[in-house]
C-alpha cells in the first residue's frame, strides 16, 4: 500500500559530454546518421513537436513554458547520450566505492539526470551554475570528462580539481561551473554572488546571463536560503533558486520536514514554476522560459524540479530504511528518466531499439576506458599539492607563495618555511 501511494503521489505531483575517446565519438556518430557496420536504418523525420502538457505549474506569473516543444533528431539523441553517461558514471561509482577505491562521502545522482540535462540545454556557457554536494553530473554536463571526475574521487592529480577537493567539490570556472559545496545550503548565498556579478556586469539593453543555485528539499527552509531569495528581490538580480525535489532530506520525506511542501510557491511574492524534472524535454523548456524570464531584468525566480534519486543520500545510506524497494521499483518502471527519451526516440522515429542498444554499448565501454584511465594517474602528493594556492602572488593564477607556517594534526609533521 506504502509503495502505491507514495508512487501515485510523485506522479501526481510530476502530473556527450568531454573526456571520450574519438573512436566512441565516431562510433556515435556514426549510429546518429543511421550507419554502423554498413547497417542503414531509415528515420521518419529529424524534427518532431513533443506534447509537454501537464509538466509545468506556475506561480505569480501571468505567463508560462509552452505546453509543446521542438527537438530535432540530434538535440535529442546528445541528451539521451549525456544522460546514459550520468547514469553509467554513477554506477561505476557505487561499484568503485563498494570496491574502496573511492573514500569518504559519495552522493550520487541516478534519477536525476534529466534536470542537470535540460537546465545545461536551455543555458548559455556563460550563465553561473552553482550546486549542492551532489554534483558528479553536473560537472560532466558543465564540460567535464568522465575521467576527469572519476579520477577526482580516487584522489588522483588527473581529477577536476587534481585530487584535492574529491566528490563534494568539483569546479569548473572556465565553464561557469562554480563546483558543489559539502553544506547544506551554503551554495545558495555564493549563487547569489554570481546573480550579483551578472548584474553588474550586464550590457545595458541586452539580456542578463543568470545565476543558478540548485539545491535539494532538504535544504529548502534554511535561513541563509531566506535571506539570498529577500536580498535578490530587493536588488531585482538574475537568480534562480532551483529546489531538486526528490522527496527526501537525507532520510526523512518531505511531507516530514517540510511544513510548505509546494516548494515553488516559497519565495513568497517572487514567482515561481513547477516543472516534471524526470522529463528532460519538459526541463529544458521550462528552464528556457525561466532563463529569459529572469534574464530579462523580472528578477529571481523559483523552480521546483519533481524529480526522485535512485541511491541513498549517500553511499552510506542503503536508502531503503525510510522508503521501501516497491516504491523505488515503481519509479524506475514507470518515470524513469532515460527510458522517457529513449521511448520518445522510438515514438518519434528518430531511431530504434538496436540503434539505442548500440549507443548504450558504445557508452558503457567508453565509460570503462574513462575509468581505467582515471586510476592510471598518479595519486595527488602531499607536498606540494596541499600548499598550492593557499596565498597567490599573481590573483590566483601560476605564482603561488607557500604560508611560513602550515599546522598539521600531529605537531611535529607541521611544516616551516
Amino acid at each position: 500500500m506504502f509503495a502505491t501511494k507514495a508512487a501515485s503521489l510523485l506522479l501526481r505531483r510530476s502530473a556527450i559530454s568531454g573526456g571520450s575517446s574519438s573512436s566512441s565519438i565516431a562510433a556515435i556518430a556514426s549510429l546518429r546518421t543511421g550507419f554502423a557496420n554498413g547497417d542503414v536504418r531509415s528515420m521518419s523525420s529529424t524534427v518532431g513537436t513533443f506534447d509537454l502538457t501537464g509538466s509545468f505549474e506556475t506561480y505569480n506569473l501571468d505567463t508560462a513554458p509552452n505546453n509543446s516543444v521542438e527537438m530535432t533528431k540530434e538535440e535529442l539523441l546528445k541528451h539521451f547520450e549525456l544522460m546514459y553517461t550520468m547514469r553509467r558514471m554513477e554506477i561505476t561509482c557505487d561499484n568503485e566505492y563498494k570496491a574502496r577505491a573511492i573514500r569518504g562521502f559519495c552522493h550520487l545522482y541516478d534519477g536525476q539526470e534529466a534536470v542537470a540535462t535540460g537546465i545545461n540545454a536551455a543555458f548559455e556557457p556563460e550563465d553561473s551554475w552553482i550546486t549542492s554536494y551532489r554534483c558528479h553530473c553536473v560537472a560532466l554536463a558543465r564540460g567535464g570528462s568522465v575521467s576527469s571526475i572519476l579520477a577526482e574521487l580516487f584522489g588522483n592529480i588527473g581529477g577536476a580539481t587534481e585530487g584535492k577537493g574529491g566528490s563534494m567539490h568539483f569546479y569548473n570556472k572556465a565553464a561557469n561551473f562554480y563546483g558543489g559545496q559539502g553544506i547544506v545550503g551554503a551554495q545558495v548565498p555564493v549563487g547569489l554572488g554570481l546573480a550579483f556579478a551578472n548584474y553588474y556586469n550586464a550590457t545595458p539593453g541586452k539580456p542578463m546571463q543568470v545565476a543558478i543555485a540548485c539545491y535539494g528539499d532538504g535544504a529548502a527552509n534554511q535561513g541563509q536560503i531566506w535571506e539570498s531569495a529577500n536580498m535578490a528581490s530587493l536588488w531585482n538580480l538574475p537568480m534562480i533558486f532551483c529546489i531538486e525535489n526528490n522527496h527526501y532530506g537525507m532520510g526523512t520525506s518531505q511531507d516530514r520536514h517540510s511544513s510548505h511542501s509546494d516548494y515553488y510557491k516559497m519565495g513568497n511574492h517572487i514567482p515561481g514554476v513547477r516543472i516534471d524534472g524526470m522529463n528532460v524535454l519538459a526541463v529544458k523548456e521550462g528552464m528556457r522560459f525561466v532563463k529569459e524570464w529572469v534574464g530579462a531584468g523580472n528578477g529571481p525566480m523559483y523552480v521546483e524540479m519533481m524529480t526522485y534519486r535512485y541511491h541513498g543520500h549517500s553511499m552510506s545510506d542503503p536508502g531503503t530504511t525510510y522508503r521501501n524497494r516497491e516504491e523505488i521499483a515503481l519509479t524506475r518502471s514507470t518515470r524513469d528518466p532515460i527510458e522517457l527519451v529513449k521511448r520518445t526516440l522510438i515514438d518519434a522515429g528518430f531511431a530504434d531499439a538496436e540503434q539505442i542498444k548500440d549507443i548504450e554499448k558504445v557508452i558503457r565501454k567508453n565509460v570503462a576506458s574513462e575509468c581505467k584511465l582515471a586510476k592510471a594517474s598518479p595519486k595527488t602528493s602531499v607536498e606540494p599539492h596541499l600548499y598550492d594556492y593557499v596565498y597567490s602572488s599573481d590573483g590566483g593564477k601560476k605564482m603561488n607563495e607557500f604560508p611560513p607556517h602550515i599546522r598539521m594534526p600531529d605537531f611535529a609533521k607541521s611544516k616551516w618555511y
